[in-house]
């Protein structure tokens, strides 16, 4: 079983309307490559254009990661925002707290 750091993320689009969840091992960077994404309308976080983290969760193991991924999956919309409003009421975007210039710069 591999350790570090893994998280299990959701994020949501400008009009907060599509929930993504995701896990990954560098939320910074994976942020970032759904920000890249937006509009391309070969996946889903770029053609709803979701790239605003709005929950996180921290695993020290990838497993545990993965299986709680597949359970918020499996979930209806409305227990998904029961478990964003616990840690994010307001449904902040909480982007700059892993990604230091937010938005990223134009290229």
């Amino acid at each position: 079983m591999n350790s570090g750091t893994y998280y299990v993320y959701i994020l949501t689009n400008p009009q907060r309307s599509i929930i993504y969840t995701g896990v990954t091992n560098n939320l910074s960077l994976r942020i970032l490559q759904h920000w890249e994404n937006r509009g391309n309308s070969n996946c889903f976080t770029g053609r709803y254009y979701c790239y605003n983290l709005i929950y996180y969760e921290e695993f020290n193991y990838i497993n545990n990661a993965i299986a709680r991924e597949k359970e918020i999956k499996g979930w209806r919309r409305q227990k998904k925002e029961e478990l964003i409003k616990r840690k994010n009421p307001e449904w902040k975007f909480l982007n700059s707290t892993f990604c230091d210039n937010w938005p990223p710069p134009k290229k």
